[in-house]
């Protein structure tokens, strides 16, 4: 009994010396702080949309415990800032804390409302916070810059509920946040940039024109929709400079800080649903969705659904794009680093790609087992139903088919419908070291029925594969094996370049990569 009452009072006697220590025994600033930056730079937000989190670390580098008796935002209560003073939020802060050789964390936030600053499109916000004052007053800044936007999103209700798109019908239809875009709303040009909340639906028999130069943003969860008898025409241009890519049309996220460059599933996907027609992309750039393109159904012209040209894809969380009894015609397309297929076609359609790269280095998420380029003439929806489509074509020609998988090309046949597929002129990832594929005349490289020219499991030699620069050098396995008569319907390479005679395999052009 007498060692736990006197437990207790040594407990109690720690506690009573903590908490007088507190009280007492700091002294105040002597403006001597130390900080881990003297600017803080938020990176690009858009008005009215919060930034990422920032963080300052403050160092307190004497022998004795002090406290800051005022650490505040320059512009005081009525700043866009927003600050958290190690575990406490607020603009204004009084009696802060820090150990001797210690430090503290501050975390930095944003929102700017734009429409408060009309004059400008794109501007610099910024303020300071201050530690102490007077004589011992010592300040870091705090810097972002705040990009003007066309928003679009759904309507909300006087009932408080939200506008939503229908999709399917009867028993399998579902609601999803969405909203259809007025006739206004169906010319997207390069004078500001757009951000989508939710999918933004073509209206039936509308065309969506984007200009070049346009830069179209989602936030989560959001995308396009082309619905029965609509069209997007995503038309840029050759940049003069594909560094700056000021012609070119993108489609990304609303995120623009550099932790969100390559990050897949940040938004949804371009969705063309079935009776939709006549889509056009050109000098387009696909990045960090969960599906590029999703394609259902073709409209049984002779015409493709889906041109793609110069088109380039990245970053998608699942594939790059779905096409299911799809009609697509491409040519100088680049598909790199999906969580899944690159390009999956299903269930038959018709589909040609020339001079096209697709390339799966992706590390994000689990293993994948998905091969870059899938093609079949079935889809199986559960284990006992199984749904077939003639698959009338599949040609890729002078093509890159490659990634970080042993076999990155595979076909699933199914005897109920045709299946024509062709791979020319090519290089192709396909190895087989345990024979396990050795009596499939599907996968028979010398078979001129399906396969002509190829060259097989040659290394590439991109010139990034983490940062999509699928450039090939002099040395790569697709240099010189094109067939010129199809380079004849491609004669410059996505960059704007003059094919070689022998070309090259892929959407570009081989080069000399410059020293690092």
């Amino acid at each position: 009994m007498k060692k736990l009452s006197y437990s207790i009072f040594l407990l109690l006697v720690v506690i009573f010396w903590s908490s007088c220590r507190n009280d007492f025994e700091t002294v105040p600033s002597s403006g001597k702080l130390e900080f881990s930056k003297d600017t803080v730079y938020l990176d690009t937000v858009f008005s009215n949309i919060g930034s990422s989190t920032y963080k300052l670390k403050v160092y307190n580098r004497s022998k004795e415990d002090i406290h800051i008796p005022l650490v505040k935002l320059g512009q005081g209560e009525s700043s866009f800032y927003r600050l958290n003073v190690d575990g406490v939020a607020g603009k204004v802060f009084h009696d802060v804390e820090i150990l001797a050789k210690d430090s503290i964390f501050i975390f930095i936030e944003t929102t700017v409302d734009i429409q408060n600053f009309p004059d400008n499109l794109t501007f610099l916000y910024t303020d300071v916070i201050e530690f102490d004052s007077g004589s011992n007053l010592q300040t870091v800044n705090l810097v972002t810059l705040v990009q003007d936007a066309v928003f679009l999103y759904p309507d909300r209700y006087e009932n408080g509920t939200t506008e939503t798109l229908v999709i399917g019908e009867g028993e399998d239809a579902y609601e999803i946040y969405g909203f259809f875009l007025d006739p206004s709303e169906l010319h997207f040009t390069n004078e500001k940039p757009y951000v989508i909340y939710g999918y933004a639906a073509i209206p039936p028999n509308q065309t969506l024109t984007i200009d070049p130069g346009a830069r179209i943003h989602f936030h989560e969860a959001s995308g396009i929709i082309a619905a029965n008898g609509s069209s997007i025409k995503s038309i840029g241009a050759l940049s003069s400079d594909m560094e700056l890519l000021e012609n070119e049309i993108i489609f990304q996220g609303d995120r623009l800080e550099p932790f969100y460059e390559n990050r897949p599933g940040q938004w949804g996907m371009i969705w063309l649903t079935t009776g939709s027609t006549g889509h056009e992309f050109n000098y387009t750039t696909i990045k960090n969705s969960v599906v590029g393109i999703i394609m259902d159904s073709n409209d049984g012209t002779n015409t493709p659904n889906l041109s793609l040209k110069n088109t380039q894809i990245y970053n998608t969380a699942l594939s790059g794009i779905i096409s299911r009894t799809g009609f697509i015609d491409g040519e100088n397309v680049v598909v790199g680093n999906s969580g899944r297929e690159l390009l999956s076609l299903t269930l038959g359609g018709r589909y040609n790609f020339r001079h096209s790269t697709f390339a799966n280095y992706s590390t994000f998420g689990p293993f994948r087992s998905e091969p870059a380029v899938y093609v079949s003439n079935y889809l199986q929806v559960s284990e006992s139903e199984i749904f077939t489509a003639d698959l009338v074509e599949a040609n890729f020609d002078n093509c890159i088919i490659f990634g970080s998988n042993q076999r990155e090309f595979i076909v699933g046949k199914n005897d109920m419908a045709a299946m024509n597929f062709s791979v020319n002129h090519s290089l192709v990832r396909f190895e087989d070291p345990q024979g396990n594929f050795e009596d499939d005349p599907l996968f028979d490289f010398s078979n001129p029925e399906y396969y002509q020219n190829i060259v097989l499991n040659q290394n590439p030699y991109f010139f990034s594969t983490e940062n999509n620069q699928y450039n090939i050098s002099h040395d790569s396995g697709a240099n010189g094996i094109g067939n010129q008569a199809v380079t004849q319907q491609v004669p410059l390479d996505i960059t704007g370049q003059l094919r070689g005679n022998p070309s090259d395999a892929g959407a570009y052009e081989s080069i000399i990569f410059p020293e690092q």
